[in-house]
């Protein structure tokens, strides 16, 4: 399956929300990330027929974002999805089914698998105002994928979720992909949580994507270092240079320092600042992290 975005752009007046995207998206798992104001919202209503683009196109199998066929091959799940207040998750799930025209038995079999495979099973019959938010995020993906979807839009899924919500919902994702095989565009402004799930991102600024490339290519392209933390930073900047030769560092911090070169021996490194009075309070060895991949890229 494959999902293609050309020269997609949407314009309000004078400023410019989303500024010719093009980008495209095979089976898995692509992050959309963006701080909040980026485009990312704007670009994911465009996806779903939502917002008519001002120019670009969007197809999906052949298929124009306009069509009845595309809608039915789309699950979405916007920041906040309405609910009737006492309706129960099965209630929800059974009127959305009726909405998408199945048979009763059909939608009660759907249902009650889609409740068991988001983890909802035993709280199916209890009223949504009492789920806590996670629970609440999981219904709404059980929702998006009623009808089987080849592709599944979501937008902050996990936004303001706690720890435990955070990875109910990836290993709903993950299983989502692996099982079915749906396509997955997940945005987020949460770097650590992408990292965690998606095989390949999109970097949007500005309304501009900014990179597209897979989370494997990130990790080979990202830089192993030393990180030390010292009581005198211009010291030891000093020391590193004269007395270990050693340039290939950056001062990161009033008491940080990375040295970008892990081949260099670290108990060698220590000895030579303690000699020369540099206080250490820690030396680690690191990787540059998406959240490091991603600041260089927007240098926000």
């Amino acid at each position: 399956m494959e999902l293609i975005i050309d020269r997609l752009s949407k314009q309000y007046k004078n400023k410019i929300a989303v500024d010719r995207i093009s980008l495209t998206l095979h089976q898995g798992v692509y992050g959309l990330l963006g701080a909040n104001g980026a485009g990312k919202t704007t670009l994911m209503r465009m996806l779903c027929g939502i917002l008519r683009p001002t120019s670009g196109t969007v197809m999906f199998e052949n298929m124009d974002v306009s069509t009845e066929d595309y809608r039915k091959e789309l699950g979405y799940l916007p920041q906040d999805f309405g609910y009737y207040p006492n309706f129960t998750g099965r209630d929800f799930l059974m009127y959305m089914a009726v909405l998408k025209g199945m048979t009763k038995s059909r939608a009660q079999k759907r249902c009650a698998k889609l409740l068991d495979e988001v983890g909802l099973k035993e709280m199916g019959d209890k009223k949504i105002t009492t789920y806590s938010g996670g629970m609440k995020q999981r219904l709404g993906i059980a929702r998006a994928v009623l009808a089987k979807p080849e592709l599944l839009i979501l937008d902050e899924p996990t936004n303001g979720l706690d720890p435990l919500g955070m990875k109910q919902i990836r290993d709903l994702l993950r299983m989502l992909c692996e099982e079915y095989g749906i396509t997955i565009l997940i945005s987020s402004h949460l770097l650590s949580e992408i990292e965690n799930v998606a095989h390949t991102i999109g970097i949007m600024n500005h309304g501009k994507l900014l990179q597209e490339i897979s989370m494997d290519a990130i990790t080979d392209q990202n830089f192993a270092y030393i990180e030390l933390l010292v009581s005198d930073v211009k010291k030891a900047a000093y020391v590193l240079d004269d007395k270990l030769g050693i340039n290939n560092f950056k001062i990161i911090d009033i008491n940080v320092i990375r040295i970008y070169d892990v081949s260099i021996s670290v108990e060698r490194v220590s000895k030579v600042l303690a000699e020369n009075n540099v206080g250490i309070e820690g030396v680690t060895k690191k990787q540059d992290t998406l959240e490091d991949y991603f600041l260089k890229l927007t240098r926000e």
